[in-house]
């Protein structure tokens, strides 16, 4: 089944606002409304499996992007289970000035007769936040695991200015000719960007360019990759400070540019989850941005009591 998923969430006042919302079976996705989401700065939606899913032939790609300054929590409500057959997810997440995502999905099962392959690749503009998760369960109780092989892609995209003037046409001038030559077709400059200024030219800088494979029984006992363990947590934190820290079944480690990756293994989804959030918790950025957010409310509440 093949199926494409779009959504859009930008900046409205002091709130964020879904602008665009398509998707396909056999996913779904799905705001939060009611109370809860009025009070709330940020935009929620869950990511409904509509189907069983993955299947053989699957081939499922959700596009996100998130407006200056906006905020979003995309977040699963279910385990996926990869089911018999080769498979594809491929999602890809765009983050502007000032933007952010998190992204939580539940567990994913790779069953013994599964062939999924997933991609996410994330584009951040310097001043944008991520926080997005992965915890994969080799196999059903009992059963070995199937073949998996998720890539995760996080780049830092950056603008640098250039001149205007063509090779040719430069050296043309500084030779003190009279009219320049025709540039040449290598010194054209590529088209813009929507959104960029006149004479900037868009790239990128790698933060995190990571795989990860299931389905190799002596890989997956060797102490460097799950050490006899049935789970794997993953957890990329794009989010202010950075730092180095380990733990029993975890471990922090910064990131060579920006960033940090939280690593768990465990027995089960429930211990690993548990072990990834105590890594989480170490990280500086995001736990002055937890506590930062959790006085809001309450400051609030105070000046409304003083008027």
């Amino acid at each position: 089944m093949r199926a494409r998923a779009l959504l859009t969430v930008e900046r409205h006042g002091d709130r964020s606002v879904v602008r665009e919302l398509r998707s396909q079976s056999p996913l779904s996705l799905v705001p939060r409304r009611g109370t809860a989401a009025a009070l709330d700065s940020a935009v929620t939606v869950h990511l409904v499996g509509s189907a069983s899913t993955p299947l053989t032939g699957d081939d499922v790609e959700l596009d996100v992007r998130v407006g200056p300054g906006a905020d979003l929590v995309l977040t699963g409500v279910a385990a996926a289970v990869a089911l018999a057959g080769p498979s594809t997810l491929t999602m890809r997440f765009t983050l502007d000035e000032g933007a952010s995502l998190q992204y939580l999905p539940e567990p994913t099962v790779i069953t013994s007769r599964a062939d999924h392959e997933t991609l996410l690749h994330a584009t951040l503009h310097p001043t944008a936040r991520l926080r997005a998760r992965e915890v994969l369960v080799a196999g059903r109780h009992g059963e070995p695991s199937g073949q998996y092989r998720g890539t995760t892609r996080v780049e830092q995209r950056s603008e640098r200015h250039s001149r205007s003037l063509g090779v040719n046409e430069g050296a043309a001038r500084s030779s003190g000719d009279s009219a320049p030559a025709a540039p040449s077709p290598m010194s054209e400059r590529a088209p813009r960007s929507l959104g960029m200024s006149d004479g900037a030219v868009r790239s990128s800088t790698p933060l995190l360019h990571q795989t990860q494979e299931l389905g190799d029984p002596l890989l997956q006992a060797s102490p460097a990759h799950l050490a006899g363990n049935r789970v794997l947590g993953t957890e990329v934190l794009v989010w202010g400070e950075d730092a180095d820290a380990t733990g029993q079944l975890w471990a922090l480690s910064r990131l060579a540019v920006r960033g940090s990756l939280a690593t768990a293994v465990g027995a089960d989804a429930v211990t690993t989850q548990r072990a990834l959030a105590e890594a989480v918790a170490a990280h500086p950025g995001w736990t002055a941005a937890t506590l930062q957010a959790s006085r809001l409310p309450h400051e609030s509440a105070i000046r409304r009591g003083e008027r």
